[in-house]
């Protein structure tokens, strides 16, 4: 009986190690969430695979692509900014189901327009990404939301499958679309351009089905009006203290800073100087840049394309998986520094080598550790801020950095139209590194003495 009971213990401590128990254990609305996640990472991997190649088999130039994916993101800034600011007043369903709409409406556009100039205004006023990573609302709501229906001790594993499920649909979207494009150029003799457009009637399909999702959320999801602060894990952020209530003195956590009130501005500030260092960083290298950069210097077809960029997104999303357990032991910073660091190196590297396999090397090793720090990121964030401002805050750090990233595909433009390609992408992995190093030195130290006062405070309690 003994021995049986072994290997179920060491399968339990597998499962909780990985987070899935938390995830089997978690609420419909939060496996509604991830689905949207996927569903919607799904359409962008698909759309970014074949974007820049897209516009440029239209007659555009390098740095007119550049500057409709600058003025893409631009108009990210703006619809996220307000809807965002707005939308626990709003409503977060009602945020996330416009979110959709806009996303199917965009799709719509791409599908059945070639002009510039109209598909330039669906993307900028509605949701295209041209990254592959998280554009418009969804990200900053969807967090908080997390964030609200999960306790704080469960954010990390939360978050880092929330993740994970996000890079597994871009994957699957990027290796999806790139044999749809293969298969109606060989065997059914399609254009480019005629196949790229059928990509975009299945990203406005994946934006109805995401708005069924959302329909589908309880209203537990939106903010309750009245939340006990001293009880909830939920409303006491890590940098924060209780509020004192006048029939008895709760005993105070430890944050990092001892007061929020005097020091709230200073880690908002510190927060968008980091994240947008690094996300200008990000939009030089983006994921439609990097698709465009291997089909043109190696002339390899969207299939080979799809499937190298599966390949690398799925090494990503496994590795997030160690990240929780990472995350656990030496906290969240640090884990997002030093898994970070390494991948910022190789991405600096990328365009370095002349031959294929050397250049698929370092693609493949920065993959390793490119996405390990965005679930502990999200943790710190969601565990820094305190509840009733978390949704705006999140919002407004997710307009700073795409505000940042905004910049980098037009620079990253100019430089490929005078043939200086290669550039952008060593200096993104510089700057990514100096945001490493920033991090480091801001919160760890912070973050180190919380989790260490936080042990401390539990072991009395037990005492």
């Amino acid at each position: 009986m003994e021995n049986q009971s072994r290997p179920a213990r060491y399968m339990g401590h597998v499962l909780n190690e990985l987070g899935l128990i938390t995830m089997w254990r978690s609420s419909l609305d939060v496996k509604l969430l991830c689905a949207q996640r996927f569903v919607r990472l799904f359409a962008y991997g698909g759309s970014t695979l074949i974007l820049a190649s897209y516009l440029s088999a239209m007659g555009i130039s390098d740095d007119r692509i550049g500057l409709f994916m600058t003025l893409t993101l631009v108009g990210d800034v703006v619809i996220s900014f307000f809807l965002t600011l707005f939308a626990d007043s709003m409503g977060r369903k009602a945020v996330l189901s416009l979110g959709s709409i806009l996303m199917a409406g965009s799709g719509v556009i791409f599908a059945l327009f070639g002009n510039f100039w109209i598909l330039l205004a669906a993307a900028v006023f509605g949701v295209i990404s041209p990254s592959g990573n998280e554009i418009g609302p969804f990200r900053a709501v969807e967090e908080s939301t997390l964030a609200h229906l999960t306790p704080h001790e469960l954010l990390s594993d939360v978050f880092a499958w929330y993740s994970l499920i996000g890079t597994a649909g871009s994957a699957t979207g990027m290796l999806v679309c790139g044999w749809i494009i293969n298969s109606l150029e060989s065997i059914h003799g399609w254009a480019f351009i005629p196949a790229c457009r059928i990509i975009f009637f299945v990203y406005a399909g994946v934006g109805v089905v995401k708005l069924i999702f959302t329909l589908g959320l309880s209203g537990k999801v939106e903010v309750q009006k009245e939340e006990p602060q001293e009880q909830s894990s939920e409303t006491q952020p890590l940098l924060t203290e209780p509020v004192e209530r006048d029939v008895e003195p709760t005993p105070k956590k430890k944050g990092l800073f001892p007061s929020i009130e005097k020091d709230l501005w200073s880690l908002v500030i510190r927060l968008f100087i980091l994240f947008g260092l690094d996300s200008f960083a990000s939009g030089l290298a983006s994921l439609s840049w990097m698709t465009y950069f291997f089909k043109g210097k190696f002339n390899l077809p969207e299939g080979e394309l799809g499937t190298i960029f599966f390949t690398t997104n799925i090494i990503s999303a496994v590795s997030m998986l160690v990240a929780s357990s990472l995350a656990k032991r030496i906290g969240n910073v640090k884990t997002m520094v030093f898994t970070h660091l390494p991948s910022a190196i190789c991405l600096a590297l990328i365009t370095v080598p002349s031959s294929l396999p050397l250049a698929l090397t370092f693609l493949v090793l920065r993959a390793c550790s490119q996405n390990m720090d965005v679930a502990p990121r999200s943790a710190f964030l969601a565990a820094a801020l305190p509840a009733d401002k978390r949704t705006a805050i999140m919002g407004s750090v997710n307009v700073v950095k795409t505000t940042a990233q905004s910049m980098g595909p037009l620079l990253t433009g100019i430089l490929s139209r005078n043939g200086h390609f290669g550039v952008s992408f060593i200096i993104a992995g510089c700057l990514k590194v100096i945001y490493d190093l920033g991090m480091l030195f801001s919160f760890a130290g912070k973050e180190a003495a919380s989790r260490k006062q936080v042990a401390q405070d539990a072991d009395e309690e037990t005492i």
